[in-house]
């Protein structure tokens, strides 16, 4: 039998709705009291197996594919998350992430209702209303992408000295503060330590897989790293040539378990060449370290084959961060016929835009010769989708087109 939930303020307005469909309405004191036996006797028991729904990839490298997960698959995202961030019925969470990709959906909206737990959805983002329901209180966890957390530093350094108090005592209430879907820069990590006293807590995943990598709940969890496999995810990396690399080689991220969604929806030549003995491949790179991973980039796009090198354009980027001129920046390789690839960077400057040629000479003190810089532009603002990520390959064309380009 379905049912449609109800509250006081909208019961009048729903109920004949719902009447004219056959469809029950089942009031949120209802189900706040558990008083739904039939309900619940009538739910339908469903195979693991089954398909439950198609979640589309980010398309931030490529042309978006649509994972198909079944049943089995959401259910094991959940299980796991719920044992290593401790998720229980006395949680409550606002949902300020669409629910079209799965840090929304499945590591907020699932796995709040999964545990009992409360989840609020928010309008959208604004970094003022978000700060004003932070500030009302009630809640235990906050996730976000990284451009969420840079917004509502920027919101907190605007406001009057009594306001900042405010926030950042909310943010002290919460037990836990998630941050993934993108890298998370090492001075937003460190900046929001000083705002909230929360070391954000970063993790790795796909939609074709869930979460897979996860700094502890309890435990150091280290700016640029991702942490270790969660419970019931199991993490490879691989060299070129199909060998396990050892601690500090990098390599190709493969991942097994439960949690792998079954297909790519319409693409059986795709699905099957994803995958390797069992495991997924990623396309990301990464490198272990004392027994935590740092994600090094999609090995499509951002790491870089320049004169004989493979350099990681996110190492540069978080090089580069440390400017104080730079809000940010995205690295990407140009074709070059000398070079192989010519490591170019995409800048959004804080205030006046930096001089390039001084920006060059700054930036190789703090790298190596190779891996500065021969293309820059300045940007107002880099291409992202809707979950944040920046669009490599509109970056390309960005540095095809830019204005103030050397």
């Amino acid at each position: 039998m379905a049912h449609v939930l109800v509250d006081a303020a909208n019961a009048a307005r729903l109920a004949p709705l719902a009447a004219e469909r056959g469809i029950r309405s089942l009031h949120m004191e209802e189900a706040a009291a558990g008083d739904v036996p039939a309900a619940r006797r009538s739910w339908p028991r469903l195979a693991e197996e089954g398909r439950a729904l198609v979640l589309y990839t980010s398309g931030t490298t490529g042309k978006s594919k649509g994972a198909v997960h079944t049943h089995g698959s959401l259910a094991a995202q959940v299980a796991s998350l719920s044992e290593a961030w401790e998720w229980s019925a006395d949680d409550a969470i606002p949902n300020v992430l669409p629910l079209h990709h799965t840090h929304g959906l499945v590591n907020v909206t699932l796995c709040a209702l999964a545990n009992g737990a409360c989840v609020e959805m928010l309008a959208g983002f604004d970094a003022e209303s978000c700060w004003r329901r932070l500030e009302e209180g009630g809640l235990t966890l906050f996730m976000a992408v990284p451009t969420v957390y840079a917004k509502l530093a920027a919101a907190w350094d605007a406001a009057d000295r009594a306001t900042r108090t405010r926030r950042s005592v909310a943010c002290r209430r919460l037990r836990l503060m998630v941050s993934g879907s993108a890298a998370l820069p090492v001075p937003l990590f460190a900046r929001w330590e000083e705002i909230s006293g929360h070391r954000l807590l970063e993790r790795y995943g796909m939609t074709e897989i869930g979460m897979a990598l996860s700094n502890p709940l309890r435990g150091e969890r280290v700016p640029g790293t991702v942490g270790a496999p969660l419970p019931g995810v199991g993490v490879a990396l691989v060299d070129e040539s199909g060998e396990e690399c050892a601690d500090g080689v990098p390599g190709e991220l493969r991942v097994s378990g439960p949690a792998l969604f079954c297909e790519y929806h319409g693409r059986p030549e795709e699905t099957a060449r994803s995958f390797a003995g069992g495991r997924f491949l990623t396309g990301d790179v990464a490198v272990r370290e004392r027994g935590s991973f740092r994600i090094l980039g999609r090995a499509s796009m951002d790491i870089l084959k320049s004169g004989g090198y493979k350099l990681s354009a996110l190492e540069i980027e978080e090089a580069l961060r440390l400017h104080p001129a730079i809000r940010d920046v995205a690295v990407v390789g140009l074709p070059d016929e000398e070079w192989g690839e010519r490591v170019a960077a995409a800048i959004v400057a804080e205030g006046e835009p930096p001089d390039l040629d001084e920006l060059r000479a700054w930036a190789r003190g703090h790298l190596a010769p190779y891996k500065v810089p021969s293309r820059l532009v300045v940007v107002s603002e880099l291409p992202r989708n809707a979950m944040g990520k920046v669009t490599k390959p509109a970056v390309k064309t960005l540095l095809g087109i830019g204005a103030n380009r050397r």
